[in-house]
């Protein structure tokens, strides 16, 4: 059986798992936290799992390595320096595995994290064929620098620079022709300038990441720390969860696929001080919810959203969804480590309305009802978008205030003062809508359609940043 490579790829968290074959055995590569589609290609192909290999203690997602351990017998590998509290294979620099008729070297490549290492592919001739790179190196980007610096003992700046020598010594001399095989893709909050393209060539990275393209360490260091934004707070948690352990995905859906009764949910709310979260379409939430519910919709980049806003991964929520994607929604969490889902709302939204409960509704108005009531020198408008997408172009006057730091700019929000509320297109600002209403905050106006459809109006449009502007001061 020839060598076989496949990138299992996931949109919401921008992910790449990988599933490589060789004459009856396998190896898997930072598997996501549920095992079935890894267990399901293995019983298809006929293959034995020989190894796991991680490429480092992941903060952005759970790793199923452990449940897959479990569940295949084969172990777990990781480079040089990790110490996880379970049993694993910690390789040497330069080790190699066999699977099948291919060989997997170990490049230990810290920076990123101490112990990230790469896999270097060699095929049934012995030729250096891939590498799957980790989060040292992405298609475009580099591992931040900023994530493991407490664990590590180092500044960012340390480690930064330890990221450049890894990269000088042992990736870039490597051919030009082989395969990159990243960890992550656009959309992640392990990089910023990523590519949208999920594979490359090593020789065309040579060529087009401006980190390999710095003529010295010093400045390596300098063009890889500028314009980070502060990593989203649930990551250490999932540090913690994939060198630990965790419960079993299989634990975790069994328990999140509890049915809720409309009659039984405010005391499982109150005894437990669960968060109810809706992930219905925003559009739908906006029309009626149950009062203090979180909107994060799954047709969104959810678990990220979830993991940034929600933060604790031991909050327990009780779910809202559309019927039929109870499991979705509890797998997805479980992705981020939100493993305390107690139930979902049996009969979903509907049931709770059919049962003349108290409902909530956002106060929505569609972007020409705003052109024709704002003020622009008087009235207060809040842009939730990220700012970069404020910087290349906003409403005149308006604030700056992204949803990933809503739960450090919402205390500065006035109860008394009305402020109108927008996003791209009308996800974000009703996920920011639906956590200030949550809060007691119910002074403002949400834009349907959010800039895209204000755009479509006379209302006045900048790209000058001002710098200036305080929220509320």
């Amino acid at each position: 059986m020839s060598m076989n490579v496949e990138q299992i790829y996931t949109g919401c968290l921008a992910q790449g798992a990988y599933y490589i074959t060789s004459n009856g055995e396998a190896a898997i590569i930072d598997p996501l936290r549920e095992t079935a589609p890894y267990l399901e290609r293995l019983e298809r192909d006929g293959v034995k799992l020989k190894y796991i290999f991680e490429t480092h203690f992941h903060a952005d997602f759970v790793s199923g390595h452990i449940d897959l351990s479990a569940r295949t017998g084969a172990p777990i590998v990781y480079g040089p320096t990790a110490n996880p509290e379970f049993d694993a294979i910690i390789a040497t620099d330069g080790q190699e595995f066999k699977v099948g008729d291919v060989t997997f070297r170990v490049l230990h490549t810290p920076g990123h994290t101490t112990e990230s290492s790469c896999y270097l592919l060699k095929d049934e001739n012995g030729k250096d064929t891939a590498l799957f790179s980790g989060d040292t190196l992405f298609l475009g980007d580099v591992g931040r620098p900023d994530l493991a610096q407490k664990a590590a003992n180092m500044t960012m700046e340390g480690l930064a620079g330890m990221l450049y020598d890894s990269l000088m010594t042992k990736i870039v001399p490597l051919a030009d022709d082989i395969t990159v095989y990243p960890a992550h893709g656009a959309g992640s909050a392990c990089g910023k300038n990523m590519m949208k393209e999920t594979v490359d060539t090593l020789g065309n990275q040579k060529k087009v990441n401006y980190a390999l393209n710095q003529p010295d360490r010093e400045t390596f260091i300098k063009s890889v720390i500028e314009g980070l934004t502060p990593p989203p707070g649930y990551f250490g948690m999932n540090v913690a969860m994939n060198k630990k352990g965790y419960t079993s995905f299989e634990k975790v859906l069994n328990q999140g696929l509890t049915p809720i009764k409309v009659n039984q949910l405010e005391a499982i709310v109150e005894s437990s001080n669960a968060l109810i979260l809706d992930t219905r379409n925003p559009a739908d939430f906006v029309e009626g919810f149950i009062p203090q519910s979180i909107s994060i919709g799954l047709s969104g980049d959810f678990a990220p959203w979830v993991g940034a806003l929600i933060v604790d991964v031991n909050q327990p929520i009780v779910l809202v969804t559309e019927p039929g994607r109870e499991q979705e929604a509890v797998t997805r969490l479980s992705r981020v480590g939100f493993d305390n889902v107690l139930g979902y709302v049996e009969g979903g939204f509907q049931a709770w309305k059919e049962a003349g409960q108290e409902i909530d509704t956002v106060d929505r108005i569609s972007a020409a009802e705003f052109a024709s009531k704002v003020d622009l020198e008087k009235d207060k408008v809040v842009d939730v978008r990220r700012e970069g997408e404020y910087n290349a172009e906003h409403v005149d006057n308006a604030y700056s205030l992204p949803l990933a730091y809503i739960n450090t700019w919402i205390k500065d929000v006035n109860p008394a003062e009305h402020f109108y509320m927008h996003c791209a297109s009308g996800f974000r600002s009703i996920i920011a809508a639906s956590i200030l209403q949550s809060r007691g905050y119910r002074n403002f106006t949400e834009i349907g359609g959010g800039f895209k459809a204000i755009k479509e109006t006379p209302i006045p449009c900048t790209d000058y940043i001002c710098q200036s502007k305080v929220f509320n001061k």
